[in-house]
């Protein structure tokens, strides 16, 4: 594990593929080496619009509600089966009943059992720290406190898992870390037209 030096409340990192594109929808976490993480507080959001899951990717610390409100007006059945959380909402409309609780860190693959072109991905992390990267790449991380933490990256279509860094945050200005993940390029699925009559 490297080492990198930071200073500073606030953490930003910056990924870029090996040829130097930035990477979007990067998770960038910071998990403390020690000490006490606080308990999850915010609930999270992944809708269903255009019948598409908004957002694409979402990080969600352990233990967190997460809702699925359907924003079109036709029905959706979510699942998932994949190991950090198996679930299903049956066909339906509007907001859930209840939200689903992510109660065990890992990834977690998302689709939709009527639109199969449906899919997203949450990231659920032991650490409130974390952030995701826009089209630029960047990912900011405010209010972190001073200490040791490890530095994970990650992306749903990385080709290999990156290496963890060492981060010390201080309590003056930070700087950028500079990170590197190999991505494959997300691959189009057919999505029929809204008219089309099929669904």
């Amino acid at each position: 594990m490297a080492a990198l030096d930071v200073s500073g409340a606030g953490f930003e990192a910056r990924v870029r593929l090996p040829a130097g594109a930035p990477v979007e929808d990067a998770a960038v976490v910071l998990e403390p080496v020690s000490g006490k993480v606080p308990q999850p507080k915010a609930q999270a959001s992944i809708e269903q619009r255009d019948r598409e899951f908004v957002p694409y990717l979402s990080i969600v610390q352990k233990g967190a509600a997460v809702n699925f409100p359907n924003r079109d007006t036709l029905k959706h059945h979510v699942y998932s089966f994949s190991p950090a959380k198996t679930f299903e909402i049956k066909l339906y409309a509007g907001q859930p009943a209840k939200p689903v609780i992510f109660d065990k860190s890992g990834e977690v693959a998302l689709g939709c059992n009527i639109h199969d072109w449906m899919e997203a991905h949450v990231l659920v992390v032991d650490s409130p720290w974390f952030g995701k990267t826009g089209a630029d790449g960047i990912a900011r991380i405010a209010q972190v406190p001073a200490g040791s933490y490890r530095l994970r990256v990650w992306h749903p279509r990385q080709k290999a898992a990156a290496a963890l860094q060492e981060v010390v945050i201080g309590a003056t200005p930070g700087r950028r870390a500079e990170l590197t993940l190999d991505v494959s390029p997300r691959e189009p699925r057919h999505k029929p037209p809204a008219d089309s009559g099929s669904y």
